[in-house]
């Protein structure tokens, strides 16, 4: 019989697995500002005990502008989910050209019990509208609609991750695929967009998307809780994530409650939506203390 679920459970939506190098960002000195990074599971798995998380989606790290430092933790993050049922993964793939046979080498892996999603980011090059990525798309929607995977996608204002050019995805792929956007739109644009009406004409329409608030500026999360009440949808699409190391676990946690705390969506965007999404393995196990 399934144990009862502990008061303050949570799951994390979006969290990253691998240290990256130091890098010389913007012209600077090498830095690594990723400073809660973690390199193996029981890193990851005592940081969950001490938040209280009981179960979360892994991805592998990425931000320097070198995509094979992103493909290399992709097997680190599916040996996660061989050592605990509170961990999934999400695989990183890339519609590039360039990266093909990458890509490909990481395609294998998404009949691995353990991995739940497909991780896109245009930081790193390419753009959704550009024709030299299409085939990839294609390939990378296909394999998660055959395999049931979330596709992540990343999202920030201005370039390849503006929701204007992430929408595309939204409009070829999404009836199918189901697609999380994550940071929600990324700043004060994509925010308004989203709120304003974009997110739920297309939870209207039937399009298979999520969403979670990391990085949101303060008004966002306040503003969509109120409008998820005022149209009554859009609430079992919403997930909590902290993104760390590149966000921060407390300040999202704390910043989220407030915007949902109390009511019905406190349940639906902690708990039950990643339950939904990601399947039921480890439910009510609560929080364990790591070895």
């Amino acid at each position: 019989m399934m144990a009862a679920r502990t008061a303050a459970a949570v799951r994390d939506a979006h969290r990253h697995l691998g240290v990256l190098p130091a890098f010389p960002f913007y012209g600077g000195p090498p830095v690594s500002p990723g400073i809660g990074a973690r390199a193996t599971v029981g890193q990851l798995l005592r940081d969950m005990d001490d938040e209280g998380t009981e179960r979360a989606l892994v991805i592998p790290n990425y931000g320097v502008p070198d995509p094979v430092v992103a493909f290399s933790f992709n097997e680190l993050c599916v040996e996660a989910t061989t050592r605990s049922e509170r961990i999934s993964a999400a695989l990183w793939v890339s519609p590039l050209e360039r990266d093909a046979e990458r890509t490909r080498e990481a395609l294998k892996l998404a009949t691995e019990p353990g991995v739940k999603a497909l991780k896109l980011s245009f930081l790193l090059g390419g753009r959704p509208d550009d024709p030299a990525c299409r085939a990839g798309l294609d390939e990378i929607f296909r394999v998660a609609t055959d395999h049931d995977l979330v596709v992540h996608v990343h999202t920030s204002p201005g370039a390849a991750s503006d929701i204007d050019q992430v929408a595309n995805l939204v409009e070829w792929y999404g009836d199918a695929a189901r697609i999380h956007l994550v940071h929600f739109g990324g700043g004060m644009s994509g925010h308004i967009k989203l709120a304003g009406h974009q997110f739920f004409d297309w939870v209207a329409a039937g399009k298979r998307i999520y969403t979670d608030l990391s990085w949101a500026i303060g008004f966002a999360p306040r503003w969509l809780a109120t409008e998820i009440d005022r149209r009554g949808i859009g609430g079992d699409r919403v997930l909590f994530a902290s993104d760390e190391p590149w966000g921060d676990y407390r300040g999202e946690h704390a910043k989220l409650r407030a915007a949902v705390g109390g009511g019905y969506l406190e349940d639906l965007t902690f708990l039950e939506n990643f339950d939904q999404l990601y399947g039921l393995a480890g439910v009510g196990v609560g929080p364990r203390r790591t070895p």
